[in-house]
C-alpha cells in the first residue's frame, strides 16, 4: 500500500460524511498515474503554487494601486489569508483540507493587474470574447495557458471550487463553499486594515454596532465570523455565519463601499490604470505582429490572446509595457 492509498483511508475515518474525499475525484481532464506520496487533491496544490501565474500575485494589486508600503495586502498575501482561514474551518467541521487549500491558492490567479480596474477594462474593450470574469479566467489561466498551453490538469473538484468563488455562485462542494466565504472575510477586514494604514478611515470609524458584534479589531472580526460558520455550516441553503452576524457582515461590508471602495482618494489613479490598460488592449489587438514579439497569438482569436497577454500582467509589468509602446525613450539609452 502506497503512503497516498494511506492517506486516502485516513480521509475515510476522519472526514465527515459530506466532505469531499480525494479517492472518489471525479477526476482529471486527462487521465495520469496517481502519486504515490500525495493525494489529488495535495497534488492540485503543489502544482498551483509552483505556477508562474501564482509567482505574479505578489505584484498584482488588491485594492490600492501600487502602494508605496510594505505592509499592503497584495493577490498573494489576500490569497494565503484565505486560505488559511478556509481551513481553519475546514479541519473544524471535518471537510477536506487539501481540497479546500488548492481551490484557495488557485481562486484568484486570473486577476487582471490593477485589480477589479483591470477587469472592467477588459471588459470594457472586449471584441467578440463577452465580458471578462476574473473567476472564469483563473480556470483558463490553470487548465489552458500554464505549462507553456498545455495546463495543469487539475481536478474537477478544484475547478468547480474555483470558478464558483465568488457572489452569486455555488460550489458543489462543502470545500469550494468555504473558500467563498474565506475570500469574503478575508478582504473586508484586511482592506479595512489597507484603509486605516492609509489614512482614509480610522479603526473607530467603524460603526459601534458593528463592533460590538463581530468585534474591534481584525482578529476579533475574523475570529467571530469563523465561529459563525463553524456553527451554522455551510450544507445549507443560506451558508455563512448565521442570520445575525450575517447582517452585521453585511452592515460592514455596506461601510466598507461606500467609505472605502468607492473613495476618491482610495480610487484616485483607477481612471489612469483603466485608460492604460484599455490602451494597451486596443494597440495589440489592432498589431498583433507587435504581441507575436511577447506572447503566443491565436490568429483566429486575437482577442483572446490579447486578453490573456494582459491579464498576466503584474501591475508593474503592465506600466513597463506601456512606457516601452508609448513613451518615446531618450538617445543613448
Amino acid at each position: 500500500m502506497t503512503i497516498r492509498e494511506e492517506l486516502e483511508q485516513k480521509e475515510h475515518l476522519i472526514l465527515a460524511p459530506n466532505a469531499s474525499f480525494a479517492d472518489q475525484s471525479k477526476g482529471r481532464q486527462h487521465n495520469e498515474k496517481p502519486c504515490d506520496y500525495r493525494t489529488d487533491f495535495q497534488r492540485d496544490t503543489d502544482r498551483i503554487v509552483h505556477s508562474s501565474s501564482f509567482s505574479r500575485l505578489k505584484q498584482k494589486t488588491q485594492v490600492f494601486l501600487s502602494p508605496r508600503g510594505d505592509h499592503y495586502t497584495t493577490r498573494m498575501t489576500h490569497t494565503i489569508q484565505v486560505a488559511m482561514i478556509a481551513r481553519t474551518m475546514a479541519r473544524a467541521m471535518s471537510l477536506n483540507e487539501n481540497l479546500t487549500e488548492a481551490i484557495a491558492m488557485g481562486h484568484d490567479v486570473g486577476h487582471t493587474p490593477f485589480g477589479h480596474a483591470g477587469e472592467s477594462a477588459l471588459s470594457k474593450v472586449l471584441k467578440d470574447e463577452g465580458v471578462f470574469r476574473h473567476y472564469e479566467h483563473s480556470v483558463r489561466v490553470l487548465q489552458c495557458l500554464e505549462k507553456d498551453g498545455k495546463g495543469l490538469n487539475l481536478t474537477a473538484e478544484v475547478v468547480d471550487g474555483i470558478i464558483n468563488h465568488t457572489a452569486g455562485k455555488w460550489s458543489v462542494c462543502l470545500e469550494g463553499r468555504l473558500v467563498r466565504i474565506a475570500d469574503r472575510i478575508a478582504y473586508v477586514n484586511h482592506d479595512i486594515e489597507d484603509a486605516v494604514r492609509a489614512e482614509i478611515i480610522k479603526q473607530e470609524d467603524v460603526p459601534i454596532e458593528i463592533r460590538d458584534v463581530l468585534g474591534p479589531t481584525k482578529s476579533a472580526r475574523i475570529t467571530t465570523l469563523v465561529a459563525g460558520v463553524i456553527k451554522h455550516g455551510v450544507d445549507c441553503e443560506d451558508p455563512g455565519p448565521g442570520s445575525e452576524l450575517n447582517r452585521y457582515f453585511d452592515k460592514l461590508h455596506e461601510f466598507m463601499f461606500e467609505r472605502v471602495y468607492t473613495n476618491p482618494k482610495a480610487k484616485s489613479e483607477e481612471s489612469k490604470a483603466k485608460e492604460m490598460i484599455e490602451t494597451l488592449y486596443e494597440y495589440f489587438y489592432e498589431n498583433p505582429e507587435e504581441l507575436t514579439k511577447r506572447a503566443p497569438v491565436d490568429r483566429e482569436h486575437v482577442s483572446q490572446s490579447v486578453v490573456d497577454y494582459i491579464a498576466g500582467m503584474t501591475d508593474r509589468y503592465a506600466v513597463s509595457v506601456f512606457e516601452e509602446v508609448f513613451v518615446p525613450r531618450g538617445w543613448g539609452r
